[in-house]
């Protein structure tokens, strides 16, 4: 018995020797400034820089010779912070955007094809019958963009669309990847004028289908001193989109649409600072943060 205990002790103590031995051998060397960048990176592994998290974003930085400025959330003041780090010279990311709805199909605008008892989730609601607003194209209204904000910058209103805190949107872009219906966009937060229809209904039935439904008229193409807008072909329809790299705000096409479906928004000042976020909480503790539950 006490052969085999010292026998075991022996084989115990070679192996945890080679294995510290092979630990130092086989150790891989981290820059520490990967280390230093990520602490002043917000955390919120949010993706929207293109690298896996926050920690993908640090190590490409330093080792593939990712920009500076790529993280999206931090803006200009952790681009600055990051540049101190790798001994560069601080470049600005340009101006913040913001994400932008394209949809106004509200109780007032829309009524409902049937009453939804399903789970909380979009892409869930849009299996059945195309979800439950008589709109095939419209917001679903069930929050999964709201879910998935990191910063607690938009929410469902009372009238079922989501609603933008401009104050916190970083434009990351997660809301406008997750939504389903693609009524979501990142729009530079200078640009005032949008069309709040995502339809690819044309004439009777677009009216059919909502209040303000955009027509396809072609009224406010016509009437574009800049060219910025055009309709939108698809194998459905069409619908009006404004190419916000020639739009000047003029809002000629705000007065000329005879169903209202463009709006021209009041201005915000593009030097706004998003709002300071916590970290929010992640897995079933987030859900229990708002009080929902997406599994049931």
């Amino acid at each position: 018995m006490l052969q085999a205990i010292v026998i075991l002790a022996a084989m115990g103590g070679i192996f945890g020797a080679v294995l510290a031995i092979a630990s130092k051998k086989l150790a891989v060397e981290t820059d520490p400034r990967v280390d230093e960048i990520l602490e002043v990176l917000p955390g919120a592994n949010c993706g929207a820089c293109g690298f896996p998290g926050c920690g993908g974003l640090a190590n490409a930085i330093v080792n593939e010779g990712a920009p500076i400025n790529a993280c999206v959330p931090g803006k200009d003041k952790v681009a600055g912070e990051i540049a101190k780090i790798m001994g560069m010279e601080a470049t600005t990311g340009g101006i913040r955007k913001v994400v932008q709805l394209h949809c106004n199909g509200n109780f007032d605008n829309t009524k409902p094809l049937y009453e939804y008892k399903g789970v909380m989730d979009c892409h869930l609601a849009v299996t059945q019958f195309g979800g439950p607003s008589y709109c095939y194209y419209g917001c679903i209204g069930l929050g999964s963009c709201e879910r998935v904000c990191p910063f607690d910058a938009i929410h469902i209103g009372d009238n079922r669309l989501p609603v933008v805190d401009t104050s916190a949107c970083v434009g990351c872009g997660l809301c406008a990847n997750q939504c389903p219906q693609k009524v979501l966009q990142i729009v530079p937060i200078d640009k005032r004028v949008h069309v709040r229809c995502n339809t690819r209904e044309k004439g009777k039935k677009a009216m059919e289908t909502c209040n303000v439904a955009c027509i396809s008229c072609g009224i406010c193409v016509k009437n574009c001193p800049e060219g910025a807008i055009t309709l939108l072909e698809s194998q459905t329809g069409s619908v009006a989109v404004i190419d916000y790299d020639k739009c000047t705000n003029c809002g000629i096409c705000v007065e000329k649409c005879p169903r209202k479906s463009i709006h021209l928004d009041p201005p915000i000042d593009p030097e706004l600072t998003p709002c300071e976020r916590p970290k929010q909480p992640e897995g079933c503790a987030a859900c229990a943060a708002k009080n929902v539950c997406g599994l049931h």
